[in-house]
């Protein structure tokens, strides 16, 4: 299948910052690493690229950055309004007259979700009142013209950013109010951190999201789907699958689990109906398997995902010890006649000590081509899907 050259534009791989990237707390985030990354990718030729597990945005937004067209996506519903923030918008931020609006406006009368459901769980008693108040505001934005939408999706990644930064281990895996509320010796966390008001952060990440906003050299677009459902055409598809250790012990790995919090936050009009309320913390109910979490089934997955992608040169962001294995990798794209290249490197991961062993850790990219393109040659094409 031949692809259309398109009136795509790169930026010389000299003259991509590398400094200013979001800030994030959140699990399996390669924002520590994107000059790494940058360093593998600025050899590759391609215009259009697909970040199908988008999670944070640092991958999608280094790629935006390179002047590439990148379409950002995540299942979680608050992961994708991250991509709607700071890589599908362009131009859009919040003033602060609209920040007071947010944090100061009319108190919405009746909302008292969060108070009465996650009393005691997460937070203290006047941050889940807060927490009602400012959801219920953000909610009520006009999200109906292109502007209201970004303008939105600032403010909820605004949101989540404040609600990470006040959590134990910046999770939501386990009801652990009671790390905070200790009057004990800490050989961890910041207790001043996660006593600062949520206003206070509030502004802070606002700030720190409005200068993340750029223009880019090309449309950027965000979608909200499985990625097994993606189709398309894009010179490069970059996969960062949830990472599975080999005796199954996985609890982290499942992203809907561990933020089931913030993804309640972005539906907020919906959270009730999706909890399961036999759960200690009062996470989502399980609707349908996840293949991404399910050592027996995440083999497969990803054969199906390169399968559905067989022109585009797919980079995968993993690490030594994760099941399906490295070399298990290596088959599945040999299976689909692609050449195969891998570079590591040693990384630490905070909440991640692989086998118990944090000098073991390697981070590894594997850069598979398809067997017909000769590197240094790319498809020029344009979007779809």
């Amino acid at each position: 299948m031949s692809r259309i050259a398109g009136p795509t534009m790169s930026i010389p791989a000299d003259t991509v910052d590398l400094t200013d990237f979001p800030s994030t707390r959140y699990q399996g985030s390669k924002r520590k690493i994107l000059p790494w990354i940058y360093e593998h990718l600025r050899n590759l030729e391609f215009h259009t690229a697909l970040d199908a597990f988008g999670g944070t945005g640092s991958v999608s937004y280094l790629m935006k950055k390179m002047g590439k067209a990148v379409t950002y996506n995540d299942y979680l519903h608050f992961n994708y309004l991250i991509g709607l923030a700071i890589i599908e918008n362009n131009e859009v931020t919040l003033s602060n007259d609209e920040i007071a609006d947010i944090l100061g406006g009319e108190s919405p009368s009746g909302e008292r979700f969060i108070q009465k459901t996650f009393r005691n769980i997460y937070y203290k008693n006047r941050e889940n009142t807060w927490l009602d108040r400012t959801v219920t505001r953000i909610s009520n934005m006009n999200s109906e013209t292109k502007s209201g939408k970004y303008k939105q999706a600032v403010a909820y990644y605004s949101l989540f950013q404040s609600a990470l930064v006040k959590r134990p281990f910046n999770l939501f895996h386990r009801r652990n109010l009671y790390i905070r509320e200790a009057n004990v010796s800490r050989q961890f966390g910041n207790k001043r951190t996660w006593d600062r008001s949520f206003s206070y952060y509030f502004r802070h990440f606002v700030a720190e999201t409005n200068d993340l906003v750029f223009k880019g050299a090309n449309k950027c677009n965000a979608k909200n789907h499985n990625a097994l459902e993606l189709a398309g055409e894009y010179d490069l598809v970059y996969l960062d699958p949830p990472y599975l250790t080999r005796n199954s012990a996985n609890e982290t790995a499942d992203y809907r689990r561990c933020y089931h919090f913030l993804e309640g936050l972005s539906r907020y009009d919906l959270w009730e109906q999706e909890i399961d309320y036999e759960t200690p913390n009062l996470r989502f109910r399980s609707t349908h398997p996840n293949p991404w979490i399910d050592p027996q089934r995440n083999k497969e997955a990803l054969d199906i995902l390169v399968d559905n992608f067989p022109q585009s040169i797919i980079v995968i962001s993993y690490k030594r010890f994760g099941h399906p294995s490295i070399e298990g990798l290596k088959d599945i794209l040999k299976r689909h006649g692609r050449e195969t290249e891998m570079h590591s490197r040693r990384y630490s991961y905070a909440l991640n000590h692989q086998n118990g062993q944090a000098l073991r850790n390697r981070e590894v990219l594997i850069i598979s081509h398809p067997r017909a393109v000769k590197r240094g040659v790319s498809y020029k094409g344009t979007q779809n899907g």
